[in-house]
């Protein structure tokens, strides 16, 4: 079993202007007026894809107090196959899966589902969304953060 090389707050303490500069790029999808259960689930795909434990955790807490239910929740790693995603999430999480495993590139098919649901503002900010868990995912894997308790409180990154 590992564990923590340092926890989430030892990197805001250590870094405190790097910490904030990524928790503001992730609460700039949400204040430009994209639905924070559609971040959530977006957050929480790209968590899964690159295994940070504390954002997969993180974010199930943070879903499950917005009410999307455990279904929900449970399949968004088969989104594709699991019928009760919209057409709105189904293009969020093909443009986040797009763009957390970017070395593939990101197909026009893909681009043109994620237009098509999405304007070019939301699109963008999606996007820093979508960069934004990245960047979370990467601290939390390298650091090992603890996933929180389930009744731990938020971190005030909104990551």
């Amino acid at each position: 079993m590992s564990h923590a090389r340092s926890e989430c707050e030892d990197f805001q303490a250590l870094a405190p202007d790097a910490y904030e500069i990524v928790a503001a790029l992730g609460r700039a999808a949400a204040k430009a007026g994209i639905d924070k259960s559609l971040l959530e689930l977006i957050k929480l795909r790209a968590s899964q894809i690159n295994g940070c434990a504390f954002c997969v955790q993180f974010h199930i807490l943070q879903a499950k107090r917005l009410g999307i239910s455990a279904d929900k929740l449970n399949l968004v790693v088969v989104w594709r196959e699991a019928p009760l995603f919209s057409a709105r999430e189904r293009a969020a999480l093909a443009w986040t899966e797009a763009l957390t495993l970017v070395t593939g590139g990101v197909s026009d098919e893909v681009y043109a589902l994620a237009c098509a649901e999405f304007s070019e503002q939301e699109l963008a900010y999606l996007s820093s969304a979508i960069a934004s868990i990245n960047v979370w995912n990467r601290l939390g894997v390298a650091y090992r953060w603890t996933p929180p308790a389930r009744q731990a409180a938020v971190h005030a990154a909104g990551s």
